[in-house]
């Protein structure tokens, strides 16, 4: 397969997931949010439980799990990353599609992990529900007190007590730790401090209901609450789990993070292709009927300007997507480093461009719930800092390409010649 073919397999899967979004998903935007707004916010949407079966009946399911992560096929679809990029971009068009087929993070993310690292018993435990669609999971990593991009910063602790874990800390953006199905969270906090750097950190499997767990509050984002999905952030006071829910090993939390955050950069960014996509398919339906001074919007040139410049950076961060999943199927997460942070910086801002060009062809219908412009805006801004902010991606490309290039960026003892 070269960065350009689409295998059969996935031509027909993007057909039968675009039809099924046609047919189910825009169809009941208003629904959802109808739903989301009756009764108990944080309570499981029926919608969502009702389209679920259809999606899975279709096939339509689990797309996400490559063969890496699943070498036997037991659990996922087996497709590579470049043949699931053109499928998440279309799930991603709508924020809460992705439910319906199981291939919503942090889920995603956290059966990855279980699925790759988890023992047989963590993962008949946690990992089967997960992939049935059963049960939803958090993943607490994220601290208020620190500068949590870099994990090494981490505080929350984890200290061995016979056969069991305890389990102090304070997490904020736990993501799907409000909705009520959430059972399992992946946490990561230190279990020894005094360990080199990068082993100091572990992951350790501990359920929502386990005492000591609370959520404290709901984090909106510029306004939104998510829900029922929502952004947590929680209490862990001297929480007793046992020591077979560790992952891995003591010391191998920062590793684990490493194999996490990988596909879940690129996955969030497929998805923001799919937005940034139905954004310019938007501003265009607007600019063709709106009039203003005399004619439609689309036969002023400013309008036009706007979706060209759209067009072309929307296929370009497409390419540099479809190049990283390319690179992560060929030469591994770890090579592909510099590919990931790369389109980690280049879709998020994409994105906001386009929503943000849509939202000002709109006018006032744009800021409002008229459109899902506005969330869409919001969602996007996050991703400049949800799983690593741009600043430290834009450090990793640097040092790939100083790498590339040869230069070492090691301190060198200066020399008398060198001074002079």
């Amino acid at each position: 397969m070269t960065l350009f073919d689409v295998s059969p397999r996935t031509a027909d899967l993007h057909a039968r997931l675009t039809k099924f979004m046609a047919d189910h998903i825009y169809p009941n935007e208003a629904e959802f949010a109808r739903q989301v707004q009756e009764g108990d916010r944080w309570a499981h949407v029926q919608l969502i439980e009702d389209l679920k079966p259809k999606a899975r009946a279709e096939g339509l399911w689990n797309l996400f799990l490559p063969l890496e992560s699943d070498p036997k096929g037991q659990f996922g679809a087996g497709l590579s990353n470049l043949e699931y990029a053109p499928l998440c971009e279309v799930m991603g068009r709508v924020w809460w599609a992705p439910e319906i087929f199981n291939c919503n993070a942090p889920d995603t993310g956290n059966m990855e992990v279980l699925a790759r690292y988890g023992t047989p018993e963590q993962q008949e435990q946690w990992l089967k529900p997960l992939l049935n669609g059963e049960i939803r999971s958090g993943f607490s990593m994220t601290e208020p007190d620190v500068a949590s991009s870099d994990a090494t910063n981490i505080q929350a602790s984890i200290v061995r007590d016979g056969d069991d874990y305890v389990i102090n800390g304070e997490k904020w953006w736990t993501s799907g730790a409000g909705d009520s199905r959430c059972k399992i969270l992946i946490f990561m906090g230190k279990t020894d401090p005094d360990a080199e750097r990068h082993v100091q950190q572990s992951m350790i499997l501990v359920p929502m209901d386990t005492a000591g767990v609370s959520i404290d509050r709901a984090l909106t984002v510029f306004g939104y609450d998510d829900a029922p999905h929502g952004h947590m952030q929680m209490t862990f006071k001297d929480v007793r789990v046992p020591a077979a829910n560790l992952l891995l090993g003591e010391g191998r939390g920062f590793e684990i993070a490493q194999g996490r955050l990988g596909p879940g950069r690129i996955h969030h960014c497929m998805r923001l292709i799919g937005q940034a996509e139905r954004a310019l398919e938007l501003m265009v339906a607007r600019a063709a009927s709106r009039v203003a001074f005399g004619k439609p919007l689309a036969a002023h040139q400013h309008v036009q300007e706007l979706i060209a410049q759209s067009r072309m950076e929307i296929d370009q961060a497409r390419l540099l997507t479809l190049r990283a999943a390319h690179m992560m199927d060929t030469v591994g997460n770890k090579a592909a480093k510099g590919e990931i942070a790369a389109i980690k910086v280049v879709a998020p801002n994409v994105a906001l461009k386009v929503i943000d060009r849509a939202i000002q062809v709109f006018g006032g219908a744009g800021v409002c719930q008229d459109t899902p412009l506005a969330m869409m805006y919001a969602q996007a801004r996050t991703l400049r800092l949800a799983d690593g902010p741009d600043i430290v991606h834009i450090g990793t490309v640097a040092k790939e390409e100083l790498r590339r290039q040869g230069v070492d960026l090691r301190a060198k003892r200066s020399t008398p010649a060198a001074q002079k």
